[in-house]
């Protein structure tokens, strides 16, 4: 067994076997698995990426103070055991927005993006997702 010291970083020791070692693709990311797209008409327009990571460039469009959008990702990298991570990235005042996934299923995932502030903005907020590989027994 390979000392994990020599281990490169984004690869890990299988903890079934302790004697396997595999790329950090395996878990969902690897080359060409990014992808970008923007909302064209509004916060709550569904978008289509098919990719394992990458950003979703919300509308513009202004939204009130203490007001919660939701909007539908297409992605046909998920499938219903997956699990979607996100976070708000650049493009909107930092600490304003509050991200949720609200339901992910077999090539979707649905996000709500909540105005937290005490004023009404207009800000095209960047949403960075990752989709983790999971495996139904």
């Amino acid at each position: 067994m390979p000392d994990p010291a020599d281990i490169p970083s984004g690869f890990f020791i299988s903890t079934d076997t302790n004697n396997r070692i595999a790329a950090a693709s395996a878990i969902g990311f690897g080359p060409g698995s990014y992808g970008t797209v923007t909302q064209l008409t509004s916060k709550t327009t569904t978008v289509v990426v098919n990719a394992k990571a990458g950003v979703v460039t919300m509308h513009n469009a202004s939204l009130a103070s203490g007001t919660s959008v939701n909007f539908t990702m297409t992605n046909s990298a998920i499938s219903a055991t997956d699990v979607v991570f996100a976070n708000c990235g650049v493009g909107g005042t930092a600490g304003s927005y509050q991200l949720n996934i609200l339901s992910v299923g077999a090539g979707t995932a649905i996000f709500r993006v909540s105005n937290i502030t005490g004023g009404a903005l207009a800000e095209a907020v960047a949403i960075n997702f990752a989709v983790i590989d999971t495996y139904a027994a």
